[in-house]
């Protein structure tokens, strides 16, 4: 295909991946009442607040931006992969199926962890310092940025297997080396989580469990990819 006809056919899908985001955004504004509910269940009694005018629209708007992005994710995974797919080969089509899938599935995993398992002991820890004269308030904008940068950082830890695997496959990692300092990394895992979580050890011990789970699926996926190398090369 000449480079016009590419540029016409990225033009015309960013178009609609632009449209689905629009609309998307534009249900998710309609309900914001309900998406800022599911995001304040953790607070419980505690109510957000506003301190400025125009905090709370903006507030609105954002979330409903990026809740309008989530929900048009499957457009725009399905225009990205039909405007790279005809320029791949079929093996490289399997696995760029294969490692799409799976950061959506990890981090989806990890985003769903932290929502339902390590972000209530976190806020429970953090309105412990509440007092008589210490009321607990939180701004709509700060607790929207702090529960998002919050679970986003799970998203990403969740995407240690695939880390690994990727590593391994370019041969920057070994399956031996990863299980020869298996005890260093779960120390490293423990202070991260020390560092991350609040202080007490239900927390942090949510934490480090699924990263230990997640260092040893990448050495099994690190295996496999060493075990069909070598079969690839006669070994």
């Amino acid at each position: 295909m000449p480079v016009i006809e590419h540029l016409a056919e990225l033009r015309l899908r960013l178009i609609i991946s632009a449209g689905a985001l629009l609309v998307a955004a534009s249900f998710c504004f309609a309900q914001i009442d309900f998406i800022r509910g599911l995001l304040s269940a953790p607070l419980d009694s505690v109510k957000l607040i506003y301190l400025s005018p125009p905090e709370a629209f903006m507030a609105n708007l954002r979330l409903a931006l990026i809740s309008g992005f989530i929900l048009s994710l499957p457009v725009l995974i399905y225009e990205l992969s039909a405007f790279i797919f005809p320029g791949l080969y079929r093996h490289e089509k399997i696995l760029f199926a294969v490692v799409l899938l799976g950061i959506i599935i990890l981090f989806t995993g990890g985003i769903l962890f932290a929502y339902y398992v390590v972000f209530p002991f976190a806020i429970d820890f953090f309105l412990q310092f509440a007092a008589e004269r210490l009321e607990p308030r939180f701004t709509i904008s700060e607790y929207i940025s702090f529960i998002l940068s919050f679970h986003l950082a799970f998203g990403v830890v969740f995407q240690l297997p695939l880390l690994t695997w990727a590593l391994g496959k370019i041969g920057l990692l070994t399956s031996e080396f990863l299980r020869r300092y298996r005890k260093v990394a779960i120390l490293i895992m423990l202070v991260l989580a020390a560092a991350i979580t609040p202080p007490d050890v239900i927390s942090q011990l949510a934490m480090v469990g699924p990263l230990v789970l997640l260092y040893e699926m990448g050495i099994v996926m690190v295996m496999i990819s060493e075990r069909k190398q070598l079969k690839q090369s006669g070994v």
